[in-house]
């Protein structure tokens, strides 16, 4: 009756190796889950960081000057610690060597916008401003 007692003890409950195997697993089961949070956190930033320079982008846009007022050349400046430049240009539009009088003129509107961290956004567009022939 001694040895089955004494036999039963020694095999109850894990060995040394057993206990480290199952750590290590749940140790890399960890770093693994870490990792993806990390990831998602440096997704998240990278999001935030974006729709901030599309906000500041739509505030520029709004507050821009009126069509009429809008000259080719560049203004710049910085707004929530995002610097801004708008280039405004003649629209690049081929006429084949045939004078045209319109009433309108399209010029072409580029704002950029750079974050603190450096990066930048470029947007594109066209405004239309009345010609000097009206």
């Amino acid at each position: 009756m001694y040895h089955l007692t004494a036999l039963k003890r020694s095999t109850a409950g894990f060995t040394l190796i057993e206990a480290l195997v199952a750590l290590s697993i749940v140790a890399i089961a960890m770093a693994s889950i870490g990792g993806m949070i990390a990831t998602s956190a440096r997704g998240a930033r990278s999001v935030e960081a974006h729709l901030n320079r599309l906000e500041v982008a739509r505030a520029l846009m709004t507050a821009l000057p009126s069509r009429d007022q809008l000259m080719p050349g560049y203004l710049i400046g910085e707004i929530a610690d995002h610097a801004w430049r708008v280039d405004v240009s003649p629209f690049a539009v081929q006429t084949l060597g045939q004078k045209v009088h319109a009433q309108w003129v399209p010029r072409t509107l580029v704002l950029t916008v750079q974050s603190p961290s450096g990066a930048a956004m470029k947007i594109s567009t066209v405004r239309l401003q009345r010609s000097d022939n009206r």
